[in-house]
């Protein structure tokens, strides 16, 4: 048997990829974190599966579903949102996995600050700009952070940040960066991305917490800081500058 660990993506039903769908559909044992999905992807676990709520359930009972599987021989879909790679907490589940000597393997998502670019129609990366996204989080009811990654030292190379589980701490956030990116820098908070009361807010780093307190927002937002988000003049990439291709080709590269 096998545990696949899915990237559900954001939220939106058909934001998974295709081999997530289809190892959900044919996996007789799914686990999954109920309040982070929706219902239509939930609603596509087989009724003969044994379905499993992990809301409720520490480590140790986790693992222990895993190993009822493997003496069943079942394979099991272990959802979480976003993209597995991003504050997933699947690293101590895979642990786990290779004491146990049972298989697993990693299905990619669409993780949550790109489904918030996207949302807010936003290429990260600009050129002449900046060629750097930061993903980041601060420290709230989870663990904390390493010394060394405080936003103040994370934001000196001005990059685009994109901060996570972080909204409670948005004080603290223009606190850190107000000196290094200026008060007047864009600010954009994307909240419960792709799903049905998704909001999204814009201001600066004088204002977005004034505008986050209004609309109550303290969970479920990616918050993106940086000059490339409203930028005062554009420069063209250097992918469409050249007549025949940068490379030289004749045919223009895909995207």
């Amino acid at each position: 048997m096998t545990v696949y660990f899915i990237g559900a993506g954001p939220g939106a039903y058909d934001l998974i990829t295709v081999r997530g769908l289809n190892l959900i559909k044919r996996c007789p044992v799914c686990l999954y974190a109920g309040s982070l999905l929706s219902d239509e992807l939930i609603a596509e676990i087989p009724h003969e599966a044994r379905r499993v709520n992990t809301g409720h359930l520490d480590l140790d009972a986790i693992v222990e579903e895993f190993v009822k599987a493997e003496r069943e021989g079942k394979d099991v879909a272990r959802l979480h949102s976003g993209d597995p790679s991003i504050y997933s907490a699947i690293a101590e589940q895979m642990a786990a996995l290779d004491k146990l000597a049972i298989n697993y393997e990693v299905v990619p998502g669409v993780a949550s600050y790109a489904a918030a670019a996207a949302a807010i129609k936003q290429e990260l990366t600009l050129p002449k700009l900046n060629q750097s996204v930061i993903l980041t989080r601060t420290s709230v009811n989870s663990s904390p952070m390493p010394e060394l990654e405080t936003l103040s030292n994370l934001g000196q190379a001005k990059a685009t940040m994109a901060i996570h589980l972080s909204a409670k701490n948005i004080a603290a956030i223009r606190k850190e960066l107000l000196p290094i990116y200026g008060a007047d820098c864009p600010v954009i908070v994307a909240y419960h991305v792709s799903w049905p009361d998704e909001k999204i807010i814009s201001g600066t780093l004088a204002d977005i917490h004034e505008k986050i307190a209004q609309e109550k927002i303290e969970k479920t937002a990616i918050i993106f800081v940086g000059k490339a988000l409203r930028p005062e003049k554009l420069s063209r990439s250097s992918l469409y500058a050249f007549p025949h291709g940068p490379l030289g080709k004749t045919s223009a590269p895909s995207r």
